[in-house]
């Protein structure tokens, strides 16, 4: 039976050995789910609302066990971590109580002699791909509304995270939720592509990166089904003559840094207004050098390792490639003792002089690396921030509403925040353009994603 590792980026050590699933569990799981689901569709919503609530409930509670678990797979500091474990309950409590107004189905107006109405049904048996990066945050999304809706769930974690994926199934288990309505699997990347493509699986959701949204399309390549994909950002922000700087300053030095910049929308780049630039730089700098670089599970660390080394070493390359070509680091790596070649641990960095000829500037970095270039009205910034081929997020950050809603209008993207970054509010949907990919999650269309119509036409005689 082969097997995998997950390595911690704390310290290079060996966190889990596990077994991989073999194709015979993989075909066993598939079999049980196909009468779960149906069962679990039959259960009325009230019933299905009420394990979902112990769910949550029984998680939460594991939240301290939880945010090291955590930090030691992925390398978010510790005093970090717990936030994923409240930022899940804020969504599945939002989806919960949402759920039946979202579920309910749509009537036209009344004509005699007929009944006539659209009902949601769920699509039967969905295969959730998460990511790493936020463990739960990013499998929440669509995770409950697709309980919620009747759905059985197979969910395939990241392997670097696969313990978020058990901690599921055991809350689900003291749920009292039915056996083979959630099922984890640990498998390969091959093992994926099959299940994807049976032709039991009736729904994916997958949350990754551009090629690995390629290659789940390529897996459901032989049949119609639903298929969600939320893939890179590469997310601007723009910075007007009028914004507020002691506010703006510090929550784009978050939203560049936090996470180790290993979030799809972070702050990648940033366009600031000529007559701002150079108070703004010299803030963000000073903003920046405050981080402390070192173990996620030091008291004092704000700044972990990212999540192997080499995911440091590709962004390690791109700030030397803008470097070569004329770009200026303000941040000087010796204040970071703990960053070193080699290793996940990189300090912070602060690019200016940069342009879109560079690859810090175009392709999505995924790490504490952030551009700033200088701008000389909307219009170029508008330009600037559209010059993508990713469009997840943007933020506007100034005093002017009207301003910002005029160029919201016009920006490419999923979501434009105004004096805000970096954050998804679950009452919004959650969705982009262009190579972001496709889909919504989150918000009340979530259960549009999770469901399909039935249209009901129904002549009364007499």
């Amino acid at each position: 039976m082969s097997r995998f590792q997950t390595i911690s980026p704390v310290d290079g050590s060996v966190y889990l050995d596990k077994s991989y699933h073999t194709a015979e569990e993989v075909e066993s799981a598939l079999v049980q789910t196909i009468e779960a689901q149906k069962a679990w569709q039959a259960t009325p919503l009230e019933e299905r609302k009420a394990v979902i609530r112990t769910f949550i409930d029984t998680l939460v509670s594991h939240k301290e066990a939880i945010a090291e678990e955590i930090s030691r797979q992925m390398g978010r500091p510790l005093s970090q971590s717990g936030f994923e474990v409240d930022g899940f309950q804020e969504r599945a409590e939002y989806l919960l109580s949402i759920a039946e107004e979202s579920l309910a189905p749509y009537c036209p107006p009344e004509m005699e002699g007929f009944e006539r109405c659209i009902e949601k049904e769920p699509l039967g048996i969905i295969a959730i791909l998460s990511p790493w990066n936020y463990p739960f945050l990013t499998s929440v999304n669509t995770l409950v509304p697709a309980l919620l809706a009747g759905n059985a769930v197979i969910m395939k974690h990241s392997l670097q995270t696969p313990l978020v994926a058990e901690r599921y199934a055991q809350a689900f288990a003291a749920a009292g939720l039915p056996n083979g309505v959630f099922t984890v699997l640990h498998i390969d990347h091959p093992e994926t592509a099959k299940l994807l493509g049976d032709p039991r699986i009736d729904g994916v959701f997958f949350t990754g990166s551009v090629e690995g949204g390629f290659a789940v399309q390529e897996a459901v390549g032989n049949k119609f089904v639903p298929c969600g994909l939320e893939l890179g950002g590469k997310d601007p922000a723009y910075v007007r003559a009028d914004a507020n700087l002691d506010t703006t300053v510090p929550n784009l030095v978050d939203g560049s840094f936090f996470n180790s910049g290993q979030s799809c929308c972070g702050i990648e780049r940033i366009y600031v207004h000529e007559s701002v630039y150079d108070d703004f730089v010299e803030r963000f700098v000073a903003e920046t050098k405050q981080y402390k670089l070192g173990s996620p599970l030091a008291a004092n660390t704000t700044l972990g390792p990212m999540v192997k080394t080499g995911a440091s070493d590709f962004v390690r390359r791109q700030i030397r490639e803008a470097v070569d070509a004329g770009a200026k680091s303000l941040v000087d790596e010796s204040l970071f003792p703990a960053s070193q070649e080699g290793t996940p641990y990189l300090a912070p960095h602060v690019l200016v002089d940069v342009d879109h000829s560079m690859s810090v500037m175009q392709e999505e970095s995924f790490g504490p690396v952030v551009g700033i270039m200088k701008v000389s009205d909307d219009e170029e910034a508008l330009t600037l921030m559209n010059d993508s081929e990713y469009g997840l997020t943007a933020s506007i950050w100034t005093r002017d509403r009207d301003a910002a809603r005029a160029l919201s209008s016009r920006i490419e993207t999923g979501t434009v925040y105004m004096n805000r970054c970096d954050y998804l509010d679950p009452a919004l949907a959650w969705t982009g353009v262009k190579n972001t990919g496709r889909g919504v999650s989150l918000s009340p269309f979530v259960y549009d994603s999770v469901t399909r119509l039935k249209s009901i036409h129904f002549r009364l005689e007499e």
